[in-house]
């Protein structure tokens, strides 16, 4: 990578981020910030948060998900429960050079981590919490989710219970607004001078793309309510069909282009048209074939299960169609999008080995950075102590005999 692409890919270098966390919004939210440059400092209790040995998990024990989520940071680990270790932890954040005075949590209550506490320490003090709801109540994406709809509108329509999405959308979502945040406030303190209180709950991350994209409004104008789809996509054409061989695939036509291409493909141009005749209906309006999905899946559903899924995979490829086969991770794993994607490099991760890992999605200039591995817990302890709040070596073993700091899990 050119000397350019680095600076256009680290924008906020020179800006470090204390960060004290669990679970996925705020440990996205700090890795995200991480990739843009900045020098996250993870903060840990001793032993590690609630997520240290989260699933999934390796067979000696090392927490898949933990190193996934806090790549290219700093580890310090100290005892957040004594006077001793909160006061260490509360210098680092106020007394952090030009760059530091910045805290990303999740940790709700904690006075000594409050806004007003740090502010008075530190007046350019950004502090962003993610709260589970508003009024300061917990939440977390699984009851969010359930608050919101989703799980009612989704799976097959002849389910009657709910089904939870697998991807904790709420909480990514949240990370990312979290990172955009606290951008924002680095970028006003720069031009003001100022701090910023940021506060940012999951159920209103939650609430907002849901009004967004239309679901709460459409609940507010029409007292019907959405009905559940099974794989089909509202207000479009768009279904899964199986091959001969058990091979599925999930076809969408957006367009009328890509709906004749469909027609074309499966040999039922003609009798597509005799349908629309039949039943008064336009299919170059994507509104019409959302409303007959049923019957036109059912004229299309031959042609695929006359077929292996190679066969469909090779005619697919010569079309318009948008479409993609229903894949495994472990088929994923060993594809070349990603053993091929410059996304991905080879990752030394203690405790897991190497592996392909990922770095931040976006490319600047042609270029992806470098992923950086996980720290180990409390890896970078002394190491920050001493570059940030200048203590000595007499300093830190002190802090060490007295329990109050680790220096490495």
């Amino acid at each position: 990578m050119n000397e350019t692409a680095r600076s256009a890919a680290q924008p906020l270098a020179g800006i470090r981020v204390v960060e004290i966390s669990s679970f996925v919004a705020a440990p996205l939210a700090g890795m995200t910030l991480s990739q843009l440059g900045a020098d996250v400092i993870r903060v840990d209790p001793l032993g590690g948060a609630a997520d240290y040995r989260r699933w999934p998990l390796t067979d000696d024990g090392t927490s898949i998900y933990w190193t996934g989520l806090n790549k290219g940071k700093r580890s310090v680990a100290a005892d957040l429960r004594g006077d001793a270790g909160q006061q260490l932890i509360s210098n680092l954040i106020t007394d952090s050079g030009p760059g530091g005075g910045i805290l990303l949590t999740n940790t709700v209550g904690r006075e000594w981590l409050d806004y007003d506490t740090l502010a008075a320490r530190r007046p350019d003090l950004i502090r962003l919490e993610i709260l589970g709801r508003a009024d300061g109540s917990t939440a977390v994406d699984y009851t969010v989710n359930a608050a919101i709809g989703f799980p009612l509108v989704t799976g097959p329509a002849e389910h009657a219970g709910p089904i939870n999405q697998v991807l904790p959308a709420w909480d990514l979502l949240c990370g990312l607004y979290a990172a955009l945040a606290i951008t924002g406030a680095v970028r006003h303190r720069e031009a003001t001078g100022e701090g910023s209180r940021i506060t940012l709950p999951l159920e209103d991350v939650a609430l907002a793309t849901a009004g967004n994209l239309g679901f709460l409004t459409e609940a507010m104008l029409s007292p019907t309510p959405r009905p559940r789809l099974g794989n089909a996509i509202y207000g479009q054409y768009g279904q899964h069909f199986s091959a001969a061989d058990g091979a599925t695939f999930m076809i969408v036509a957006l367009t009328s282009r890509h709906f004749h291409a469909l027609t074309e493909l499966t040999g039922t141009r003609a009798a597509v048209d005799a349908l629309a005749t039949a039943l008064d209906a336009d299919f170059t309006d994507e509104g019409a074939r959302y409303h007959h999905r049923d019957v036109l899946t059912g004229l299309f559903t031959p042609w695929f299960r006359d077929r292996t899924g190679v066969e469909i995979t090779a005619a697919l490829e010569q079309t318009s169609i948008l479409w993609e086969r229903y894949r495994t991770f472990h088929e994923v794993v060993a594809d070349p999008r990603v053993t091929a994607n410059p996304l991905f490099a080879p990752l030394p991760q203690p405790g897991i080995g190497t592996y392909l890992a990922p770095s931040a999605p976006a490319s600047v200039d042609g270029a992806h950075a470098s992923p950086q591995a996980a720290p180990r817990l409390g890896e970078h302890t002394e190491e920050v102590l001493r570059e940030q709040l200048h203590l000595s070596s007499t300093d830190l073993a002190q802090l060490r005999e007295a329990a109050v700091i680790a220096t490495g899990d």
